[in-house]
């Protein structure tokens, strides 16, 4: 089991992009970086935390979604064309829900 060691807050801008069926991606904002590691101290990495909750490796991160990059977008040339706000719904208490987002 991993174990964070650090968190430190993500700048505006960084983003956790997630494939969440062959042809559909989403993006989260990252809130924050955590410094991981093993539990017997190896293996240290750093790990963007989406606003959902999810992390890639994290044994809680909703089946079906795989973790695919983080980007940066400057704050002001706005977000990613597949960034979206979690809904209520995937701010649950128990873990966070990836869902494809229709296209408009």
């Amino acid at each position: 089991m991993k174990r964070i060691v650090e968190i430190v807050p993500a700048r505006p801008g960084w983003y956790a992009r997630w494939q969440v069926d062959p042809e559909t991606t989403r993006c989260y904002p990252v809130t924050l970086w955590a410094l991981v590691e093993e539990g017997d101290g190896t293996g240290r990495e750093v790990v963007g935390v989406d606003c959902v909750g999810q992390w890639p490796g994290a044994d809680d991160n909703e089946a079906g979604g795989q973790f695919v990059r983080y980007l940066f977008q400057t704050p002001d040339s706005g977000a990613p064309e597949d960034a979206e706000p979690p809904t209520v719904g995937e701010l649950r208490d128990f873990g966070p829900r990836l869902q494809p987002v229709p296209a408009a």
